[in-house]
């Protein structure tokens, strides 16, 4: 039953912020200043983590590759 509910909070956050509504259904107008776009962000990280609970992790994905320093056996060769 969790889930569930979380799958479904993830699909309405996706719907919300693809705006399938037109615009039409805002929970806080865009146009207010500093705080129009407090719901587009609430649904951002209520999607990433129902995302997360499922296992999709996407924090790794803006990571950089850091460069492992050698090893010292690579540089006694």
């Amino acid at each position: 039953m969790k889930n569930l509910v979380i799958l479904g909070m993830g699909i309405v956050c996706a719907m919300y912020l693809l705006n399938v509504g037109a615009g039409i259904l805002d929970v806080i107008p865009d146009n207010f200043p500093l705080v129009g776009n407090l719901d587009e962000a609430t649904a951002t990280v209520l999607l990433v983590s129902c995302l997360a609970y499922f296992g999709v992790d996407l924090t790794q994905l803006f990571k950089k590759d850091a460069k492992k320093p050698p090893d010292a056996k690579e540089l006694t060769r």
